[in-house]
């Protein structure tokens, strides 16, 4: 069953993580380091840099990410590169209202192009994606009546004139004579 879209997202809107994903960031840190206060100032510190540099920019096009402070991170991906789409949460994240938005990309990596973090509305914001790159590659939703849009029709005449030059060609070498 395909969840119904909702009209009132607008991904063109986010270009910060949450709020919460900073305090998601503190919780991992402390838990990681023990709860040791020293410790866990100094490896939250780059936590801290990517969360007051990171920046989203959904568009027309595709998707971009960056941060960075000393070294600077973008990523641009078009929703036609895009390939599949992953939401994680861990169990802070759930207790949260976090997860993280893995898109996966033909890059022959194993590890995402792109990693979403700190969006609440995660599920509507995956649902927009998939819907931007089945738009990108030219599939149209079907519609009950077996009619999947101009691209899939354009691709079975082409097949269909494809099929009749291969009959009319077989049909030719055997009235010919020659041995096929």
């Amino acid at each position: 069953m395909r969840p119904t879209p909702d009209h009132s997202f607008d991904a063109t809107k986010i270009t910060r993580p949450s709020p919460v994903l900073l305090n998601y960031y503190v919780l991992t840190t402390a838990v990681a380091t023990l709860c040791i206060i020293p410790i866990t100032i100094i490896a939250l510190l780059p936590n801290l840099f990517k969360y007051h540099s990171l920046r989203y920019r959904f568009d027309d096009e595709g998707v971009s990410m960056a941060w960075g402070v000393l070294f600077r991170r973008e990523i641009n991906l078009t929703y036609r590169r895009i390939q599949d789409i992953h939401v994680t949460r861990n169990l802070f994240q759930r207790w949260m209202g976090l997860a993280t938005l893995a898109i996966q990309t033909a890059s022959g990596s194993a590890a995402p192009e792109m990693s979403i973090e700190g969006i609440l509305e995660v599920d509507q914001l995956r649902d927009h994606l998939y819907s931007r790159m089945r738009g990108a590659r030219g599939e149209a939703e079907d519609d009950g009546t077996g009619d999947v849009g101009q691209p899939a029709d354009e691709a079975l005449r082409l097949l269909h004139e494809i099929r009749d030059e291969l009959v009319a060609l077989r049909g030719a070498g055997r009235s010919g004579g020659g041995a096929a």
